[in-house]
């Protein structure tokens, strides 16, 4: 797989999901958290449809800017309390239900990305 298409991958996930949170917040609040934290007020609306509009800005800057290996490397790393953030509001303070747990799928898909888009990136680099 190319650099290229492994960032335009993980464009890919900031755009469903965040596109999701921004354009669907009710459905996201209904179907990602837990009953006890399920507050559908306009203010947790707005709080999700802005999260989603970071996810989609994000998204649309992957798909026109260019990584170097550095890029990916440096993405990877900055994933990584990502990890830490949904085992602690899955397992010890239940927010996320099962459903919510698709931002760890999008996390470690991002991540496997990000790994095959560095050494994409550096025998890229390497040619040049």
């Amino acid at each position: 797989m190319s650099a290229r298409t492994a960032q335009f991958l993980i464009a890919a996930v900031f755009l469903i999901l965040g596109g999701w949170a921004l354009f669907a917040p009710a459905s996201v609040i209904e179907l990602a958290f837990t009953q006890p934290y399920r507050d559908t007020s306009f203010i947790n609306r707005f709080t999700i449809a802005c999260f989603g509009s970071q996810a989609v800005l994000f998204g649309l800057m992957a798909l026109v800017t260019r990584w170097s290996a550095r890029s990916f490397a440096v993405f990877a790393v900055l994933l990584l309390p990502f990890f830490g953030f949904n085992y602690w509001f899955h397992y010890e303070v239940p927010v996320l239900t099962s459903i919510g747990m698709l931002d760890f799928a999008g996390n470690v898909t991002m991540l496997v990305l990000a790994i095959i888009g560095w050494r994409a990136a550096r025998a890229d680099e390497a040619r040049a």
